[in-house]
């Protein structure tokens, strides 16, 4: 879809919802790194909202995925009730466009502007990954809670995976030569052997947003949770997929803006800090810590490989899959040594 058709998506997605008030600005805000579209709407008298559009997977797996985070939102107990962006609502419901002229397709969603206070240096100090650790459990135990009354969501990593085997089966050149294809599947074949192995039926289930980059949320002076924002990889799952990137906040090397995704941060010291903290507030399992190296093996296959070109920018994508041949799936079973953070939290 040409970037020129993105504005009057936006104009159609608003007449949908009110065609009274009309727009007199559409500002694009988007980061340039994703493939997802994000713009400030402009009203008379300065009015402003927020719009987000995307075409990457199925209309219907978008609305449920902001079915679930608007019920969250509204469901969220103090100190964390305005934490997340609430979505504009028509006759009860998140209001979603879904526009489609000949073969191209895309969904929009309209949201109030979330409130940002302060932003965390690039590069943490101890007491800045303490408190985090602290806030996010926190925060995760706030969205346990509430997990019952919340819909229920259809997507799971054991499906995402299987969708994996099934697009490998199905075009093999779009993943590379047969070698990397069957490498692939040699992961994903360990990812669900594993799965069923550390027994997560058993783990508890939330709502994780998995992509908290530094630039994704904001704090109060005492480094309280404020705000949360951007959420392409939402999802209903266990809450060790946010410690990946969790654990590249609280690195050495800090926040960058040439980016990859290591497995090394993950035992990391200064991630020990994290995980200190967090345990105290929302105790860990050791089969939890233990499928960190699952979590990390599934992102790299899902969010790089499978979905790399709908999530990244074409050149961040093509650099991530090629490291994660050379680089990240040969490091899973290599550098990740799950007792380093057993030890340190005292689990067996």
């Amino acid at each position: 879809m040409d970037i020129k058709d993105y504005s009057t998506i936006i104009h159609k997605a608003w007449e949908g919802f009110d065609s009274e008030r009309k727009i007199t600005a559409v500002e694009d805000i988007s980061a340039k790194v994703s493939t997802n579209h994000v713009y400030r709407i402009r009203f008379e008298e300065d009015d402003i909202i927020i719009a987000k559009l995307s075409f990457f997977g199925k209309y219907e797996n978008f609305k449920e995925d902001h079915r679930i985070i608007n019920a969250l939102c509204n469901n969220l107990l103090y100190p964390f009730e305005n934490v997340l962006a609430k979505s504009l609502l028509k006759n009860n419901q998140v209001y979603t466009y879904h526009y489609k002229e000949n073969n191209s397709s895309a969904w929009v969603v309209f949201y109030n502007p979330i409130r940002i206070d302060k932003r965390l240096p690039k590069r943490l100090d101890e007491f800045h990954i303490r408190k985090l650790g602290e806030q996010v459990a926190k925060f995760h135990k706030a969205c346990y809670k509430v997990r019952n009354v919340i819909p229920k969501s259809s997507k799971t990593l054991r499906s995402d995976v299987y969708k994996l085997l099934d697009e490998l089966d199905a075009n093999e050149k779009r993943f590379g030569n047969r070698m990397q294809v069957d490498y692939l599947k040699y992961h994903a074949e360990q990812f669900l052997k594993n799965r069923n192995k550390l027994g997560v039926r058993t783990f508890d289930v939330i709502p994780v947003f998995i992509d908290w980059n530094i630039g994704n949320f904001s704090v109060t002076e005492k480094l309280d949770i404020f705000s949360r924002w951007d959420y392409d990889w939402f999802r209903m799952s266990y809450r060790v997929m946010d410690f990946y990137f969790f654990s590249r906040v609280c690195s050495d090397i800090g926040d960058r803006t040439v980016f990859s995704y290591v497995i090394g941060p993950l035992t990391e010291p200064r991630f020990l800090w994290f995980l200190e903290e967090y345990h105290k507030v929302y105790p860990l399992t050791a089969n939890e810590v233990r499928f960190i190296r699952e979590v990390y093996r599934f992102f790299i296959l899902n969010y790089v490989i499978k979905d790399g070109a709908y999530f990244f920018s074409e050149k961040y994508a093509k650099k991530l899959q090629t490291e994660a041949f050379e680089t990240y799936l040969p490091s899973v079973d290599r550098d990740f040594d799950p007792d380093i953070i057993l030890q340190h939290l005292k689990l067996t």
